[in-house]
């Protein structure tokens, strides 16, 4: 970038180091405490955790007129793919020269470091290009194209180590709107929604790329949807929690066992965020006015219980979120409340999780992806603004808005204290880290 530098992981470490040791001279009155913004990498779908929230704090606090500044633009291509990043290098999947492509550009300048061709192009009437968000582990990509195919790229050189055609090989053809799951890197294996007859859900090694489990869920019929799978903390372990097209799934990530299924049935299959976590539990939600709902999930021995906290279904539901997973922070939820069946209105709502009641709306926000960092939401609309708004239970106040873009349905990215943000034209990385003396 043409501001501010990479750090390695020794650097980012020692940067957390600084900033903690900056705190307690602070507290003792040795040197004055300020606010530490931490390097973070963001090498994944919805960033680290994968739920949209980065630990990066104390944020640029002035939004207004053409703030934050734009560090570079860079060309990309056509595709729904979010960009991820790690360290010097900026990752994307693209659509461009009659090719699905692995685009990676370098993180400070926007320069091209790698093209790499993963499939021939990929055409639907819901939209061109690849679906899914690649994910990053050590020096290796792992890359979901739209009709399937799961490839592994190397980083350092460009070449594709391996690839397997994750839908045919396992007896099924693409979903309806195409192969959206994302990839996840667990362990040593790299694992996607498959919604076949022979694997509903299925790991391979990430050396590899051979198979090392299946998970089948009712007999093999359900689908895959177009949700990306999670690692969550509920019934007292570590589960791989899955929503495919037709329910939720526990999965045991080391062996596929199918801990529990939660039927959950959206018109078209349209079951599309991925999971979150909360004391235990797991939150669903789906558009086609279907709605929310909080699960217990309970071990006994070997059999599982899951059974709602409360629901919010239909058209008077809190949550009916299309394609845009919810943030939660602090408590509430923070979501695009999509009215009908994947209607143009889409309302802005928060939502206490533990009781399922609606704190406050903004009518007709329009459709968008968000994150959260800072205490912040960073939103992108479809038209192509980026909204910066207090991720507060107390109302919603709007901090910011800016054009930055063309139509985009991408989510939005942090690494650094850097904003990544693309369309089906561009890469675009804006600086958000404070301005001088502030």
């Amino acid at each position: 970038m043409t501001q501010g530098r990479s750090l390695s992981p020794h650097g980012r470490r020692e940067v957390s180091r600084r900033c903690r040791s900056s705190v307690v001279c602070g507290l003792i009155g040795v040197v004055a405490f300020a606010p530490c913004a931490f390097a973070d990498d963001w090498p994944q779908f919805l960033g680290p955790s994968r739920n949209g929230v980065s630990a990066e704090t104390g944020l640029r606090k002035e939004w207004s007129g053409q703030s934050p500044h734009e560090l570079w633009r860079s060309a990309g291509g056509v595709g729904m793919s979010a960009v991820v990043v790690q360290q010097r290098l900026a990752v994307t999947l693209v659509q461009r020269d009659g090719r699905q492509q692995l685009l990676a550009v370098d993180a400070q300048t926007g320069r091209g470091v790698h093209k790499v061709d993963l499939a021939p192009e990929y055409k639907n009437s819901m939209g061109n290009g690849p679906r899914a968000t690649p994910a990053l582990a050590g020096n290796m990509a792992y890359a979901f194209t739209g009709e399937g195919i799961l490839a592994a790229v190397d980083l350092t050189t460009g070449q594709v180590k391996w690839r397997r055609n994750v839908v045919a090989e396992l007896g099924a053809e693409p979903a309806e709107y195409g192969m959206a799951c994302s990839p996840l890197v667990d362990d040593g294996r790299v694992i996607v929604t498959a919604g076949a007859p022979r694997g509903t859900v299925a790991a391979y090694d990430a050396v590899s790329g051979e198979p090392v489990w299946q998970a089948i869920a009712a007999n093999g019929a359900d689908t895959a949807g177009y949700s990306s799978p999670a690692l969550l903390e509920v019934g007292g372990m570590k589960q791989l929690v899955a929503f495919e097209g037709k329910a939720a799934l526990g999965i045991a990530p080391e062996t596929g066992r199918v801990l529990w299924r939660y039927p959950y049935a959206t018109d078209f299959d349209c079951n599309i965020v991925t999971p979150i976590a909360h004391g235990g539990r797991v939150f669903l939600s789906a558009g086609e006015n279907h709605g929310s709902v909080l699960l217990d999930v309970k071990s006994s021995g070997e059999q599982f219980r899951v059974t709602p906290v409360w629901e919010s279904l239909g058209a008077r539901s809190v949550m009916r979120n299309e394609w845009q997973t919810s943030i939660l922070h602090e408590g509430h939820l923070y979501g695009f409340d999509n009215v009908g069946n994947a209607g143009p209105v889409s309302h802005l709502n928060c939502v206490d999780i533990a009781t399922g009641k609606l704190k406050w709306q903004q009518l007709r926000f329009g459709k968008g992806n968000l994150i959260c960092a800072d205490g912040k939401l960073f939103i992108t609309t479809v038209k192509g603004e980026l909204v910066v708004v207090e991720a507060s239970p107390g109302g919603y106040t709007e901090l910011g808005r800016r054009a930055v873009l063309q139509t985009t349905r991408q989510a939005p990215s942090l690494a650094d204290g850097r904003l990544y943000l693309r369309d089906d034209e561009e890469i675009v990385c804006l600086d958000v880290r404070p301005s001088p003396g502030k």
